[in-house]
């Protein structure tokens, strides 16, 4: 079975091609300073292009519906949608929290494992015991208990890493960029204990209002 995967949410474009058996046939991310909506068709294409394959060959589609960015988290459903629909594929949904916390898997971390995406002027998305939510990363880490370790992942946890070793010192664990970034093959590799999304009805996980929503 064929996945194609695809991860706009943050300032990462990856896309994917992954394959039940093999595991990953082709990956490309990147780093985008400005609009991922110029960079993610030319990556598809050009994943097919080098693996050989054709998009007909594709079984599944998978999309990270965010939080994260809202203009790129609608920008890779919105290509996924369309893609599922051309082809008649299943269209599959991973939210980006749960995507980054699927890394923290291949380490034996002795503590509890909190994903962070970077919300700007110090707030951040982030997953703890069983919840979504969106708030300023210090309401956090005070309600946090201090005798604990806690590993965290994410751009928010890069971005704000001076922040948790003030608050936790020796408690924080904060993985390096090259383990911790959102890949599309975590996405292709979640998907396939997903059930399908009803891809009328899917909309992107944002946890917060938009700007304009909240300015209204």
């Amino acid at each position: 079975m064929l996945i194609l995967g695809i991860d706009t949410s943050t300032k990462i474009c990856s896309c994917a091609i992954y394959d039940d058996k093999i595991g990953i046939i082709a990956e490309t991310s990147l780093n985008v300073k400005k609009n991922h909506s110029n960079i993610v068709m030319p990556i598809i294409d050009n994943l097919f292009k080098i693996s050989e394959l054709n998009i007909n060959n594709i079984d599944k589609i998978a999309v990270a519906i965010g939080p994260g960015s809202f203009t790129g988290v609608r920008i890779a459903l919105g290509i996924a949608k369309g893609l599922a629909l051309a082809l008649n594929k299943p269209l599959i949904a991973i939210n980006e929290l749960e995507l980054l916390a699927a890394i923290s898997k291949g380490f034996n971390f002795q503590g509890e494992v909190i994903p962070l995406i970077d919300a700007k002027k110090e707030r951040v998305y982030y997953e703890y015991n069983g919840f979504h939510k969106d708030d300023y990363l210090i309401n956090l880490l005070d309600s946090l208990n201090k005798d604990k370790n806690y590993l965290f992942i994410g751009d928010g946890a890069k971005n704000y890493e001076y922040i948790l070793k003030e608050k936790l010192g020796e408690k924080a664990f904060i993985l390096p960029d090259y383990h911790s970034f959102p890949r599309a093959s975590i996405i292709c590799e979640l998907a396939f204990d997903k059930e399908e999304a009803n891809i009328y009805t899917l909309e992107p996980e944002y946890i917060s209002k938009s700007r304009a929503e909240k300015d209204k």
